[in-house]
């Protein structure tokens, strides 16, 4: 395979697919589209942990303090209602059994990652606040990519308030995790990068990017997806080579992407995967 080769084939599919693929801290190896701009699905959620634990570093959040949990939150849109989580469109019913009690914003945090949990994530959003979360970004040097919003804030949504990634962001905040700084400073301590990348290795969503890697692969990574949207975004930990950055974001016409089938979309992720993978010698 070559990267050309690779292209091509992606020429071929409906839509958009974008991709950033590289070591971290270095120029990349191969790129398609990586600065178009895609709905950012559940990838958003990487960007908040990483708030969360900035705000722990900081002294200003305690990650093992009991928070309530709670289905009601403020709207980005000035104005409108508050707005709640439908249980029915989350992935994980552990944080909806604490509906009414407490948990702590570490448990909330490896929730929302490791089972992607919306509930989870807009009760990290409540602490940490959006603007923490743009900070990140921004520090990571992010040029289009934006959390505006909590999931399903549908006031905010229909007021074009809205949730935007890229490969190259994503591959960036990324990036910073696995070198533990980012320019100028640091994106979080040191101990607070590793701590994330360790939850983000324990994802259960092993569908799309981690599907096209052999098994026991060690792959540090967030998916996210709605109808006509899959992205992965992941730094693989081979045992034979250093570590590599992949991050794909696709809007196409592939069937599939409401759910966790094995479908086309998830296909298309495994297979540029498992070419990246062939090539990590190369890289």
């Amino acid at each position: 395979m070559t990267w050309d080769d690779l292209d091509a084939h992606l020429d071929r599919v409906p839509g958009t697919v974008s991709a950033y693929v590289g070591r971290p801290d270095a120029p990349p190896t191969w790129t398609r589209h990586p600065d178009a701009a895609h709905y950012a699905a559940s990838t958003m959620k990487v960007a908040v942990l990483a708030a969360l634990h900035r705000a722990a570093d900081a002294g200003t959040l305690d990650l093992d303090a009991p928070v309530p949990v709670v289905n009601e939150f403020d709207s980005a849109q000035p104005g409108a209602p508050r707005f709640s989580c439908a249980q029915h469109y989350d992935n994980d019913d552990a944080v909806w059994d604490r509906l009414g009690g407490t948990a702590s914003l570490r448990w909330l945090a490896d929730r929302m990652i490791v089972r992607s949990s919306n509930l989870a994530t807009n009760l990290v959003i409540g602490h940490v606040g959006l603007p923490a979360v743009a900070e990140v970004w921004a520090r990571t040097g992010a040029r289009t990519s934006v959390t505006g919003r909590g999931i399903e804030d549908f006031a905010a949504r229909e007021a074009g308030i809205t949730n935007t990634v890229t490969a190259a962001d994503l591959a960036a905040l990324l990036g910073a995790l696995a070198t533990g700084a980012d320019t100028p400073g640091r994106l979080a301590s040191r101990a607070g990068c590793t701590a994330m990348l360790d939850v983000l290795i324990a994802q259960e969503h092993r569908e799309d990017l981690a599907a096209g890697l052999p098994e026991g692969t060690r792959i540090a990574h967030k998916s996210g997806w709605v109808s006509g949207v899959r992205h992965g975004a992941g730094l693989v930990l081979p045992d034979d080579a250093p570590p590599y950055l992949i991050t794909v974001c696709t809007t196409t016409d592939l069937a599939g992407g409401d759910d966790e089938v094995e479908d086309d979309a998830c296909r298309l992720l495994a297979h540029i995967s498992a070419q990246v993978w062939a090539a990590r010698h190369q890289l």
